[in-house]
């Protein structure tokens, strides 16, 4: 006999898709569909490239945002906090008043002492403003009018990993969707040729690793995701044609790939089909937009050297703010650099010093350059970690030779531009710089406002996934109308 089953003529046997349709009243069709389609905001995540927000919900002071993320918590006692009780009580004990039971790390949670550690830097107030700012800081000082530091922002997380993947998406846990995503997703792009959401990191840097969650879509649509542009002849990997493959090559082949895809998604409405379909015809424009953005021929030597000796070898933290730059003038919305190696526990004077000297003068001059071409009014600048360094000292102090552990409870972060009130210290800390005294700013407040700044409402850009609406701040933040300008 032959072993193909034979069936009525007019009919077809079952498929999958029909038999989960027809069993259980449907719950199993509806189930497929969930999981192939993702809903019907993933289909509209992954098909809109203007974003899924039909209008914004408060008119935008910030059209785009530049994240200059320093990984491993820079000291702020040592930066942008100066704390003279600390400098007259070097060597004593962090009284248990002052730290009211708070959890250490495991690296100072066993030693047996916790002695006090004032800055061996020196502080000067700057500007009409007054902001006091540290002496490592020369060129920061200089623009003190132009920023807003926030001295009370606090944390959940006391490690790195769980620091930085909050500070990032709004969850200590990977998987949620970063903050550009989240843009991305809201508002979608507003370049043509480049993508919305671009991360640059400093090339031969230590300390922890940068894992690409941090700038992932995680629950939503892959589109939404950053594209990372590397140092070096390709700043994005396989963009460029292989040897003997013309423009004209490669376009028949997108429009192959296209019809392919198309008639995919028409038989299996999977979100992914639509964000892959998009994915290759922005690498196609790319093409030219990328090699454009990169190559710092145009750049006057005047511009150049205001950025730092540094600025004409790519990957380093001053060319990565110079390519921020070049990036929001051709309408890229969310541009985040890492920088790391602030991980100070050992040899914090020495160390930190390095860092001041590869970051100050490029961010100042970021903001400097902003302002000149009249962007700096809509372009958001945000400087900052993960967490603060604590009071005391890790180990004992030897010859000055000291380090501080990671502290949540309080640290630093400045912003500029795009609707921030310039010139204004916010917050306050305890005379140890230990604890918050005034006007608290948590993460999902800073997520917040940063989404406020944008004109969207933090509460109201969401994405159901698993049967439950997800949104950036959680079910947490406010927004700092303190800072606003």
């Amino acid at each position: 006999m032959n072993s193909v089953e034979s069936f009525p003529a007019g009919t077809s046997p079952l498929s999958r898709r029909r038999l989960l349709s027809s069993v259980g009243m449907g719950l199993g069709g509806i189930a497929l569909a969930e999981m192939l389609a993702g809903g019907a905001e993933a289909k509209a995540a992954a098909a809109s490239p203007s974003g899924v927000m039909q209008a914004f919900d408060m008119a935008p002071r910030a059209k785009r945002v530049i994240y200059l993320f320093q990984s491993g918590g820079p000291s702020q006692l040592d930066l942008y906090d100066p704390k003279p009780t600390l400098v007259n009580r070097s060597g004593e004990q962090l009284p248990e008043s002052v730290r009211g039971g708070q959890r250490l790390t495991g690296m100072s949670g066993n030693q047996s002492s916790l002695p006090l550690q004032g800055s061996p830097f020196g502080f000067t107030q700057y500007g009409e403003s007054g902001a006091a700012v540290s002496e490592l800081l020369p060129y920061t000082a200089a623009i003190a009018d132009k920023l807003c530091f926030v001295r009370s922002m606090h944390t959940d997380a006391i490690n790195h990993g769980p620091g930085v993947t909050f500070m990032q998406s709004g969850s200590q846990i990977p998987g949620r969707p970063s903050i550009g995503a989240w843009l991305d997703y809201g508002l979608g792009s507003s370049s043509e040729n480049l993508p919305s959401f671009v991360v640059l990191i400093t090339k031969d840097k230590g300390g922890q690793p940068l894992m690409s969650h941090l700038w992932g879509a995680g629950f939503l649509p892959t589109r939404h995701q950053a594209v990372r542009f590397r140092s070096g002849g390709d700043p994005v990997l396989y963009l460029g044609n292989p040897p003997g493959v013309g423009v004209e090559n490669r376009r028949q082949v997108l429009d192959g790939l296209r019809q392919l895809h198309e008639h995919q998604f028409a038989g299996t409405p999977d979100a992914e089909i639509a964000a892959r379909i998009e994915n290759y015809e922005l690498a196609f424009r790319m093409q030219a937009s990328v090699p454009e953005v990169a190559n710092f021929a145009d750049e006057p030597a005047h511009v150049l050297d205001a950025y730092g000796p540094k600025s004409r070898e790519p990957g380093s933290f001053a060319a990565n703010c110079l390519l921020a730059r070049r990036l929001a003038e051709r309408g890229v919305r969310f541009i985040q650099l890492y920088h790391s190696d602030w991980d100070h526990h050992g040899d914090l004077p020495n160390l930190i010093r390095n860092e001041c000297r590869e970051t100050d003068q490029p961010a100042a001059a970021l903001v400097n350059d902003l302002a000149q071409r009249g962007m700096l009014d809509d372009t958001l600048v945000v400087w900052g970690g993960e967490f603060g360094r604590t009071n005391y000292c890790q180990g004992l102090p030897a010859a000055g030779n000291f380090g501080r552990d990671h502290h949540p409870r309080c640290f630093t972060t400045w912003l500029a531009g795009g609707g921030i009130k310039p010139g204004v210290t916010y917050g306050e800390t305890c005379d140890y710089g230990y604890n918050i005294v005034r006007d608290g700013v948590h993460v999902h407040d800073f997520h917040a406002t940063l989404l406020h700044l944008l004109g969207i409402d933090h509460e109201r850009l969401t994405y159901k996934f698993q049967g439950r609406r997800y949104r950036l701040t959680d079910v947490h933040g406010k927004v700092v109308s303190g800072i606003l300008g």
